[in-house]
């Protein structure tokens, strides 16, 4: 074993050769006092002997280490390779390779940042500001200092030994050779450019919001006209002065023929980027009319919650609204889409050939998504508003409110509860209409007027059907009523043939008064307050008018009934007079038709006060059992007094109207009523002629009847008719109206 390998043997044996230091304990007569210093208080007998087990331990691995060594082979001495295998230049290489394994694997002091700061101070303002710059920025960052690290890695250790290249590769030529937009007119036509679109969009935006609410299609067609003539201008301004720039003579001068097409290919290349920056901005400006944080420029649209077939529906929809929104978008995208290249109108080509200003499809759908959840943002105000009718109105249009109203109709309900449940829902159609017309939100003014009155109209409609319902009960208990009054009436007026009869009429009439009309009475004290309240909620038809007006009259109405029961009049000895007034009549002529109407109404009123005295003497006589008086002639003469009273009616109508005709201002008189009304008048006296003249007839062949025995020229002189003076009456108001005719 050689020396060095014994050297190291023993060095390893120091190595393991462990001595714990000297415990130096503090002199005896420090503290103590102190219980911590004492020697049996710090004396740990654990402590010890853990210490003999290391020292122990130790020894032991010591030994087995001398074994183990002992064992061991020496290995064999490096081989002496001769000088010329390895030459100076393939160490160096060599040691470059190490070199650069090193530099690879070590950290390298990164790019200081005051280096990144003074290059982007070269970088205009203008292309830092936005969030999307700002990424950018961050990126060339990114890229700058990865470039430095990769070189300083490169070049660090690197010796000059031709066989090792560098993998980086040689530096590229300067571009600038190729370069077509350091060309004269490409900079006339990039300051062209942004001295017509560097402030410049397609549409005004600004005040959009003060116009106030505007419908959808407004927006839209607004918007797309201003598109429209942006577009009109573009081409009318700035695309004739980019034809005069290539022109002029100078505006090819330097570019090779070969490189004509490359120059021309920058100048489309440059123009679509000037396009398309147009319609992104003006994109981006539109988006960001909708966003939610900056709500000042929002536009208001007109929307209307609607009540048709029972649903509650926004008009347009939400997806309406979205849909003219993206339209819009779409609208912009399709802008500046026929713009022709320079080289195309240069040459003036059958088939154009456009440029490029498609906007990306990722900037398309940027723009969309962020109007999504704009417009939904914005629009959340209006949901939650429609919410709230839904959630308290949609039980009007659901059935549940039919069910619930068929449920209460099943069950035997008296009349308050039926107008406290009735109650409800007026106050429900009350509380509806009292809610706002218009309800205001950040990019919507919402109409509710519609709904409002589609869902108070839904809450009346039911509050009529219950009110229908408890009107019929009300209807079928007054005419109840009424059908009670009038037995008690046709008893009390009904003539009765014996005295049993007449015992029971009194005893009938008696309870009448006493029980029956009480009764009757209340019932009509609580009709008259449920009236009360229909007069306030519900409209009766004429037929209900009526009916209740019957109801209420007639406790007034009864007792001139009763009155008339129990009172008796004798006319007897005015039916004389009454057919010698008859007889009088037939000798009446024209003129004194005033004066007969008054007596035959005079005469029939003295008739009608006969038969209630005969009613009586009847009456009397069916008490005492005596046989009834029959008065013939009453009949006789009450049958006969009817026709005359009609015909001087008419004839005193017919009078009175030609004098007002006569009389009256010719410019009030209308022709064609004049006429109808004469034609009446003719009709009318004719039937009456007719029927005088029947009844002239009649009597007369009654006559012959009567007459058994008569010569025939006496049956001849009977058959000959007498003059009648209501015939010549008839006769002579014919031809008045004949003569007022012509």
């Amino acid at each position: 074993m050689s020396d060095p390998n014994k050297a190291a043997i023993a060095a390893e044996k120091e190595a393991l050769n462990l001595k714990l230091p000297p415990i130096v304990r503090p002199p005896e007569d420090i503290g103590v006092d102190t219980p911590a210093q004492s020697k049996l208080l710090s004396y740990r007998r654990s402590k010890e002997q853990q210490k003999t087990i290391n020292q122990l331990v130790i020894e032991g691995a010591k030994r087995n280490l001398d074994r183990t060594l002992g064992k061991r082979t020496s290995s064999s001495p490096e081989p002496d390779y001769p000088p010329t295998m390895t030459s100076e230049i393939k160490k160096k290489g060599f040691n470059y390779i190490y070199l650069k394994q090193c530099v690879e694997s070590s950290p390298i002091v990164p790019i200081q940042q005051e280096w990144l700061d003074h290059m982007l101070m070269l970088v205009p303002e203008s292309l830092k500001e936005g969030k999307e710059r700002e990424e950018l920025v961050q990126s060339l960052i990114n890229e700058v200092s990865h470039d430095f690290e990769k070189s300083m890695k490169r070049y660090l250790g690197k010796p000059d030994i031709n066989w090792l290249e560098d993998e980086g590769g040689p530096l590229p030529e300067s571009p600038v050779a190729n370069l077509h937009i350091v060309h004269p007119t490409m900079k006339m036509l990039l300051d062209l450019g942004y001295t017509t679109f560097a402030n410049t969009v397609l549409l005004d935006l600004t005040g959009i919001r003060g116009k106030g609410p505007i419908d959808c299609d407004s927006l839209r067609n607004d918007l797309s006209i201003q598109v429209r003539k942006a577009e009109e201008k573009i081409m009318n301004t700035w695309y004739p002065k980019v034809i005069n720039l290539f022109t002029k003579k100078e505006a090819l001068e330097g570019i090779k023929p070969e490189k004509l097409d490359a120059f021309y290919n920058c100048v489309s290349t440059l123009m679509s980027n000037q396009l398309k920056d147009l319609l992104k901005r003006t994109v981006e400006g539109f988006v960001k009319l909708f966003d939610p944080e900056d709500q000042r420029r929002l536009p208001i649209f007109k929307m209307e919650l609607t009540f048709d077939d029972d649903k509650m529906e926004f008009y347009p929809t939400f997806q309406d609204l979205e849909d003219v929104v993206f339209g819009l978008v779409e609208r912009i995208a399709e802008a500046l889409q026929n713009v022709q290249t320079v080289p195309s109108w240069l040459s003036g080509t059958s088939t154009p050939v456009n440029l490029d200003t498609e906007l990306p499809e990722h900037v398309l759908q940027w723009a969309l998504d962020t109007l999504k959840v704009a417009i939904h943002h914005n629009l959340e105000g209006a949901r939650k508003h429609y919410a709230t009718y839904v959630e308290k109105y949609s039980w009007l249009i659901d059935g549940t409110a039919v069910k619930l109203i068929e449920t209460f109709q099943a069950q035997d309900h008296t009349f308050d509860e039926y107008t406290e449940f009735i109650g409800k829902f007026f106050n429900l159609a009350s509380e509806i209409m009292l809610l706002p017309q218009w309800v205001h939100f950040p990019m919507v003014r919402l109409d509710c007027e519609d709904l409002k009155t589609g869902l108070t109209n839904k809450a009346r409609a039911f509050a009529n059907m219950l009110l229908n319902d408890i009107a019929s009960k009300h209807r079928k208990e007054n005419e109840s009523i009424c059908s009670e009054f009038e037995a008690i009436k046709e008893h009390a007026l009904k003539v009765p043939e014996t005295t049993e009869e007449m015992m029971e009429l009194i005893s009938y009439v008696e309870k009448a008064r006493t029980v029956g009309i009480q009764e009757l009475v209340s019932r009509i004290k609580e009709s008259k307050r449920r009236m009360s309240y229909f007069l306030d909620v519900f409209l009766f038809p004429p037929e209900d008018l009526a009916l209740n007006s019957a109801v209420l009259m007639w406790p007034w109405k009864i007792n001139p009934i009763f009155d008339e029961n129990d009172e008796t009049q004798n006319s007897q000895k005015k039916i004389n007079n009454f057919i010698l007034k008859h007889q009088e009549i037939k000798d009446w002529t024209v003129l004194f038709c005033p004066e007969y109407v008054t007596d035959v109404r005079q005469l029939q009123k003295r008739i009608q006060e006969s038969e209630e005295a005969v009613q009586f003497i009847n009456k009397e006589e069916e008490l005492f059992k005596w046989e009834l008086t029959k008065y013939p002639e009453l009949d006789k003469l009450k049958v006969n007094i009817e026709p005359y009273q009609k015909f001087f009616n008419l004839v005193l109508k017919w009078q009175r109207t030609e004098k007002r005709w006569m009389d009256g201002g010719f410019l009030d008189l209308n022709g064609e009523a004049m006429e109808t009304d004469v034609e009446e008048f003719s009709r009318e006296i004719f039937k009456t002629l007719k029927f005088f003249q029947t009844k002239q007839k009649k009597e007369l062949q009654e006559k012959r009847k009567a007459a058994k025995r008569r010569s025939l020229e006496e049956e001849k002189l009977e058959e000959e008719p007498k003059e009648n003076p209501t015939i010549t009456m008839c006769t002579t108001v014919m031809e008045q109206i004949k003569v007022f005719k012509v």
